[in-house]
């Protein structure tokens, strides 16, 4: 929780087909991976090209076509929309906001929004990639999308921000619907977030539209278990990585990296499993005991407090040196581009399962492969966030909701079954898990592209 002007808002921690926006939405659409909106970054560090690297060694394995390549790696649609919001001293800001979508070859786009003051194409493009590859690897019948508007949300208000989501919204709302694209919370966004969006949407469509947004609140058509699906999808690829390393869960020290809703709640859920997790991080830096933390308590200090800033019993770090602790597994749970090729020698970690999107750059891939450490990837290991916003999906559309206990074991067959899909293609095709991942699931993808085939 960040403190916006005394009010407590809750924010989890850290060649396009041609479309025309309505006037309302004053939106640009981009031209494609070469538009020149695109804030350029270092290759290793361009999300969108770290994915074009695996997406492209995946496609090698497979012999797939290049004309099809072509339709898969690019984005089905790319929307960028300037709004004005009123902001609480009387001055009109004007925000840019991104909606990216990759694919609706399997279904709807599915993929959630973020608001941070870094956000720009070339990652929202590489998210809304990712979101295709991951629903694809848990057979989700979704493809891709992804949002953002470019803010710093903990220096507004709670009604700034509820005024800019409602006009960001508002300006992608023609590219939106539960036939179309259906968003979710993500980084600085949450289910507070997905009640404004799905209030906006059903106010311009005239009628109550529950399965237009992911990640709501219960009495708002929300599914029991969403809020901790991501975490738990986590905790479940941990557990099958260690059986096939042959190890087990009490003998096994963690260090998880993030304390928000993927973060913490992995490590609160790997602690019961009796993992001896012996660090946790924030956006104040990290935590260590080589005994093992307390997490309930760690995570009781942080809701308290809102920063691991002053917790005891254990020794405090910078960011760059929790990476490098000395542990059986390592769960980078925060944001991208965490291990690269400037820190990679330095990760002493057997196991790594990948809690956040893009943490480990191809660069590193490349060294940790080399080197045999098993990666879980994120297009596997956090699947558990979609897998659940689909099961939210489907009981808005039915209008039955399930208990969580059938939520969770769901989350677990499907779970536990990609796993298996994953690892049975690592061993056939004698490759990494995370090129496995994306052999899985471009193949997929790409039968369904087969079968469609080509309009007009």
């Amino acid at each position: 929780m960040f403190p916006h002007r005394g009010v407590p808002f809750d924010l989890p921690r850290p060649r396009s087909n041609a479309f025309t926006p309505s006037p309302m939405s004053q939106g640009t659409v981009s031209k494609g991976p070469n538009d020149a909106d695109v804030q350029h970054t270092p290759d290793e560090f361009n999300p969108f090209e770290a994915m074009a690297d695996r997406f492209d060694r995946a496609s090698d394995i497979l012999g797939l076509e290049e004309g099809v390549r072509e339709v898969l790696r690019a984005p089905d649609r790319e929307v960028i929309v300037s709004f004005p919001v009123l902001m609480d001293d009387g001055r009109v800001k004007v925000f840019k906001g991104y909606r990216v979508q990759h694919s609706f070859l399997r279904g709807p786009a599915k993929g959630g929004i973020r608001f941070a003051p870094d956000v720009h194409l070339d990652e929202v493009r590489a998210l809304a990639a990712w979101m295709t590859w991951k629903c694809s690897v848990v057979n989700v019948p979704f493809g891709g999308g992804k949002g953002g508007v470019v803010c710093d949300p903990r220096t507004m208000s709670r009604g700034e921000l509820e005024r800019m989501t409602r006009r960001y919204t508002t300006a992608i709302m023609d590219v939106l619907g539960p036939e179309r694209d259906v968003p979710a919370p993500d980084m600085n966004t949450n289910e507070q977030t997905m009640a404004w969006i799905m209030d906006t949407y059903s106010m311009h469509a005239r009628r109550s539209t529950t399965a237009v947004v992911t990640g709501k609140p219960l009495s708002l058509g929300g599914s029991r278990g969403r809020t901790e699906a991501t975490g738990r999808g986590v905790m479940i690829a941990c557990r099958e990585a260690l059986k096939t390393l042959g190890m087990r869960p009490e003998n096994t020290s963690a260090v998880v990296q993030g304390a928000g809703n993927v973060g913490g709640i992995g490590a609160q859920l790997l602690h019961r499993e009796g993992y001896k997790v012996v660090s946790i991080s924030d956006i104040s830096g990290a935590i260590y005991n080589e005994r093992g933390l307390d997490v309930p308590d760690v995570l009781s200090y942080i809701k308290q407090n809102r920063t691991l800033e002053g917790y005891t019993e254990c020794d405090h770090l910078p960011h760059a040196e929790q990476l490098e602790l000395e542990c059986d597994l390592l769960a980078p749970c925060a944001t991208e581009n965490q291990i690269t090729s400037k820190n990679v020698d330095r990760i002493q970690a057997k196991l790594i399962v990948e809690g956040a999107n893009g943490p480990t750059t191809a660069a590193a891939d490349k060294v940790l492969e080399e080197r045999g450490t098993m990666v879980v990837p994120d297009i596997l290991s956090n699947a558990g966030g979609v897998t659940v916003s689909y099961f939210e999906w489907v009981q808005d559309r039915m209008g039955y909701f399930w208990t969580e206990d059938i939520v969770n074991t769901r989350l677990e067959q499907s779970m536990v079954a990609a796993f298996n899909d994953v690892d049975k293609a690592r061993r056939k095709y004698d490759v990494s898990m995370r090129i496995a991942s994306y052999i899985l699931a471009i193949d997929r993808v790409a039968s369904v592209y087969r079968l469609r085939g080509l309009f007009g």
